[in-house]
Formats: structure tokens, sequence, C-alpha cells
């Protein structure tokens, strides 16, 4: 058996950067869903605060269930895809009425 030292392999150390589109950023997990039908709007100097609940006509009060705290950068880009997905309901399914005052 031969007990010389093994030589040594050289090896090539190489860098592949390849460029490409961002991908959307892959969801851990899907929160959990909550109907809403009530909403509170509030807001500081330096965010907004968004309420979401419930109100049935039963006991007249409101069951908020989640607050949103947004900087105003994205409470303003909340409003503006809600107001392009407002537009593209609209466009398949016809105009949104108006809720009733009570």
């Amino acid at each position: 058996m031969d007990h010389r030292p093994s030589e040594q392999i050289p090896t090539l150390n190489t860098e592949v950067v390849m460029e490409r589109k961002p991908k959307k950023p892959r969801r851990e997990h899907r929160p959990k869903a909550r109907y809403a039908n009530y909403f509170e709007v509030g807001h500081n100097a330096v965010e907004f605060l968004i309420d979401f609940g419930e109100q049935y006509n039963d006991n007249g009060k409101a069951h908020l269930h989640t607050r949103i705290v947004t900087a105003p950068t994205y409470a303003n880009e909340l409003m503006e895809t809600l107001r392009g997905s407002i537009d593209h309901y609209e466009q398949l399914f016809g105009a949104i009425p108006k809720q009733e005052e009570e």
C-alpha cells in the first residue's frame, strides 16, 4: 500500500451572476379571513389606523376585530390598490350600488 501524501487537486472558484426580474415575494401562509362590513379610519402625524369589524342591526353595536396600522405612504398605496380593484370589478360586473343611509 502506498502511503504517500495525496496530491492536491486544484480547485477553480467561479462566480456566476445572473440578472433576472425580481419575483413577487412568496407568502409563507394565507392569513385568516375575516368578514368586515364596518370600518373606522383614523390618523396621526405618522400613521394611519384602519379598524375592521362587523355590525348587524340586532344591537346596533359594531364588533371590531382587526386593526391595521400603517404609514401614510402605504395608506395611499392601499387606497390606489382598492380604487384600481373597484374599477376593474365595475368593468366586469357593473356599478356597485351605494349603501343606503338608515
